[in-house]
């Protein structure tokens, strides 16, 4: 089976079984988003829902972030993990969003990768959940689970899986639709908490990909 064939048999199986699947990190705004990916690096998104509220009641806003002391920032955001470079991110972020770009997050994925703290992932995940724009993040489920089903491949070393996001992304625009490229994503990470589990030996036995993945077979 060729691995276009293969994505669109993968993104057909993923909806039925995730109908509903969205972005697990809440926000009410695109400058929210870009703080909670940030914080949730090295982070369950479930910690990051928590400690955010803290954050915006005493900065409410992208201005309010951008005049705030990145000590101060550090405090609320310390349970998040990496809190002093967190901290730091942010609000340098949140500065050049107030002096470069009138206080809007732009909706340009280049425009968005110059911005502190902003890496292929998070500018991905914004242009898609809030301006949906073709995206495809590579977080570690998407990682895990397209080098597992044999969607990617290591191009230097076939026998090992490819780590590289970047080298992931570029291979998966090759053969998933664009429109079906941030959806996808979302139901990758549902399913590699549920079932294709980075932590225990993969549930082949109750997955509904068990027929097509690559690794259903060998593990």
């Amino acid at each position: 089976m060729r691995k276009k064939e293969l994505a669109l048999r993968v993104i057909e199986r993923l909806a039925e079984a995730y109908p509903d699947a969205d972005c697990t990190l809440e926000y009410d705004d695109a400058w929210k988003l870009l703080v909670s990916v940030r914080l949730a690096a090295q982070c369950t998104d479930a910690r990051v829902n928590e400690i955010v509220p803290l954050l915006y009641e005493k900065y409410p806003s992208i201005e309010a972030l951008a005049k705030a002391d990145p000590n101060d920032i550090e405090e609320i955001v310390r349970p998040c993990g990496l809190g002093r470079s967190k901290a730091r991110d942010i609000s340098a972020c949140m500065r050049m969003l107030v002096e470069q770009y009138d206080g809007k997050v732009p909706d340009d994925f280049d425009e968005l990768l110059k911005l502190p703290g902003v890496g292929r992932k998070s500018a991905n995940l914004v242009v898609g959940d809030v301006f949906g724009k073709p995206a495809i993040v590579t977080d570690t489920h998407c990682i895990r689970l397209a080098n597992r089903i044999g969607l990617v491949k290591n191009e230097k070393n076939p026998k090992l899986p490819e780590k590289d996001p970047k080298k992931v992304e570029m291979q998966l625009w090759k053969i998933i639709p664009p429109e079906e490229g941030n959806a996808l994503c979302h139901r990758f990470v549902l399913h590699g908490r549920e079932v294709c589990s980075a932590r225990t030996k993969p549930f082949c036995d109750r997955c509904c990909l068990n027929d097509l993945c690559k690794s259903a077979f060998t593990v």
